[in-house]
């Protein structure tokens, strides 16, 4: 009977560093995909503000037509509604709103706003460009 004993003990030491060697081979891997979701909401948030950004500026840029406001407002207006993204980076390019063609009753001015994004993942560039949304608002 101590016989069996000593064989099952020597069987438990010989497998004691198993989980460290299965969690050293699956660890890195585990990580870089905890990396990539945490990059992927980054982006997702970013594209959401661009969003906000494009509906505040249509926005604007529907009031613009009532009140004279320049384009270079809608464009301020949009880049302050767009968050905590660099405002240096983001894109807004509007339809003239002053244009008396498109004051008439039904027509629709249009707002695009850009930002750019990268997706890196421990250094390596996974996915980049740029994220874009447009809006477009009718004046009633």
């Amino acid at each position: 009977m101590t016989r069996r004993r000593r064989n099952r003990t020597a069987q438990l030491r010989s497998e004691r560093g198993q989980t460290i060697v299965e969690f050293a081979l699956v660890g890195p891997i585990l990580i870089v995909l905890l990396l990539a979701i945490a990059q992927g909401g980054i982006a997702f948030n970013h594209y959401l503000a661009v969003t906000d950004a494009a509906r505040a500026g249509s926005r604007e840029a529907i009031m613009a037509r009532i009140s004279s406001l320049s384009v270079a407002t809608i464009q301020q207006t949009a880049k302050d509604a767009a968050g905590d993204l660099n405002a240096s980076q983001v894109g807004v390019t509007v339809s003239d709103p002053t244009d008396p063609t498109l004051q008439t009753s039904g027509s629709s001015v249009t707002v695009t706003v850009t930002y750019p994004y990268s997706i890196n993942l421990l250094g390596w560039v996974v996915s980049s460009g740029n994220l874009t949304s447009s809006m477009t608002d009718r004046l009633e």
